[in-house]
């Protein structure tokens, strides 16, 4: 079996975020992780259905489903992966990408909050969105409702190009509510994720989806959340990679920028009230 095929089957069953698999991939190399996944030379008790998967991996059906989906997989080889993800503790074993493969790498704004945003928070996301668009930044956002969605359509409706960065199989495209959205999305720019086809958008995926958000892009901006939002965790995430992070300020009273306010709070965030402010604060980092 040809490496990428090997890296395909790895991608396949390891779900994205282990540490352990990074730093095993990252020594050995993937053939040789590969080939000691199929030898069971790791723990065969809590890596038992691993290896059951890796062992019954078949490349072809594998790759007839990416290309079924009208996508591609793409790999730490090829030119067209991002090198930002490299900066992760666990960088993803590949990509499946719909859309403009070759955009990953241009400049680009996280922007991130709740699923339920007040109508504030939905203009201010569009504003934001179409405001770093118009300086020829591409927007990177999770594909959820709410904010990711205001965000995407700000910048769908600037001319420019959007990422979403969704927690599910390709295929799915999680949450289906959003299929027109992600159409329009892939006509200039692209969905990622790092699932195989009908994997399903479970609770776990969203977390460790959101540190690919945070990583492939230049800063984060935060624009309504709640107190325990997981935008919070992308926040965090992007801290973590030294990329400079921002925040909306929103009411005192809603609680839906208590998020927001707890990140300026605790000086995790910077505040910010226009994209030339945020512009200022990312160049001058």
């Amino acid at each position: 079996m040809k490496e990428r095929a090997q890296r395909l089957a790895l991608f396949a069953a390891i779900e994205g975020g282990s540490s352990f698999w990074s730093r095993e991939i990252a020594e050995k190399g993937v053939p040789a992780v590969f080939d000691r996944i199929k030898a069971n030379a790791y723990d065969s008790i809590k890596h038992a259905a691993l290896v059951e998967k890796v062992r019954n991996f078949e490349s072809s059906p594998a790759f007839q489903s990416i290309e079924k989906a009208k996508a591609h997989f793409i790999t730490p080889e090829d030119s067209q992966w991002p090198l930002r993800l490299d900066e992760l503790e666990c960088p993803p074993i590949g990509l499946i990408i719909k859309g403009n493969v070759d955009i990953l790498s241009n400049p680009s704004l996280a922007i991130v909050g709740t699923r339920n945003p007040t109508p504030y928070g939905t203009r201010i996301a569009g504003d934001f969105a179409a405001g770093f668009v118009d300086r020829e930044w591409d927007i990177v956002s999770g594909g959820a409702y709410g904010v990711d969605s205001a965000a995407h359509r700000g910048a769908l409706v600037a001319e420019g190009r959007t990422i979403a960065v969704i927690a599910s199989g390709i295929d799915l495209q999680y949450p289906s509510g959003n299929s027109r959205l992600f159409e329009e999305i892939c006509e200039n720019g692209a969905i990622v994720t790092e699932v195989m086809p009908g994997v399903p958008a479970l609770p776990h995926r969203f977390l460790t989806r959101n540190r690919l958000i945070a990583a492939l892009s230049q800063a984060t901006l935060v624009v309504e959340a709640a107190f325990r939002s997981g935008s919070l965790r992308t926040a965090r995430d992007a801290a973590e990679l030294m990329r400079p992070v921002m925040a909306i300020p929103g009411p005192i009273n809603s609680p839906s920028s208590e998020g927001c306010h707890r990140l300026i709070g605790e000086r995790a965030a910077e505040l910010v009230t226009s994209v030339a402010d945020a512009i200022e604060l990312i160049s001058a980092l």
